[in-house]
């Protein structure tokens, strides 16, 4: 990928000196979802891992990562961040609160860094893939180093 069309996290990335692949697909507009971008890349809909944005009623603003076939656990996620109610971010409000659109909403680089979870599995995996930070492109890179640069930490947010 050229200089010019790195987008923000790739740059974080590369500042903070953490390796990762980027990979690229055609844009569906029509369909966003994880899973189809995990069979246009030929990967495990469970190596994937897609980017929530919740506001909690106590402690505001989480980011919750989870395989892309996953379903989210509000009431895990409420506990885990030391809030009574979470839910999610409304998608009109998710470009002004991090910087980035439906389908291209990446951890890193957001306008501030959020209290951030990624679902336990993960920290057993060499690497997962997570949104780059644009439609189009996902990043390929170890869930340990994420989770340590995001201050982050690994959780149970699904539900079972």
């Amino acid at each position: 990928m050229g200089k010019e069309t790195k987008t923000n996290a790739c740059r974080i990335l590369d500042k903070a000196k953490i390796s990762y692949e980027e990979r690229e697909y055609p844009v569906d507009e029509n369909d966003l979802s994880g899973v189809h971008v995990a069979e246009l890349l030929g990967v495990p809909p469970e190596s994937m891992y897609k980017t929530l944005v919740l506001k909690g009623d106590k402690t505001g603003y989480l980011v919750i990562l989870i395989p892309v076939a996953e379903e989210l656990d509000l009431k895990k996620c409420a506990k885990l961040s030391g809030n009574k109610k979470v839910e999610m971010l409304p998608m009109k409000d998710l470009l002004g609160i991090t910087g980035y659109i439906r389908g291209g909403c990446s951890p890193v680089g957001m306008k501030k860094l959020f209290p951030t979870f990624v679902q336990e599995e993960a920290r057993e995996r060499e690497s997962f893939i997570i949104s780059a930070g644009r439609r189009g492109a996902q990043l390929v890179l170890s869930p340990k180093e994420l989770v340590s640069f995001l201050q982050g930490e690994f959780a149970d947010c699904i539900q079972k």
